[in-house]
């Protein structure tokens, strides 16, 4: 985890917006869970950022347009004519020969 105020301010302590703390029957702490990430900048009350996170984003971002970009079309293959679904710029699965979606 790397936190960083999003307004830049230079702060270097922030605050678990959503955690639960567990306690004994004395009050002292025993251990704690994040149950959502959300934090605050204690130094000027900004949202922080977790910029451990940003790998993990920019490859589910890149899973999703790749996903985007997959076309799938219902295709009369011109020589043996059957029809067939395929991706883009694939070969008939029943002869081989190449076809294009358009």
């Amino acid at each position: 985890m790397l936190l960083v105020c999003s307004s830049r301010c230079g702060g270097g302590l922030f605050r678990a917006l959503f955690a639960e703390v567990e306690i004994d029957a004395s009050g002292v702490y025993q251990d704690h869970r994040v149950t959502q990430p959300g934090y605050m900048c204690l130094n000027c009350g900004a949202p922080a950022l977790d910029l451990g996170e940003v790998p993990a984003e920019l490859e589910a971002e890149a899973r999703e347009d790749e996903a985007a970009r997959t076309v799938t079309a219902d295709v009369l293959c011109p020589v043996c004519e059957t029809m067939v679904q395929l991706d883009a710029n694939m070969e008939c699965p029943n002869c081989g020969s190449p076809l294009e979606v358009t």
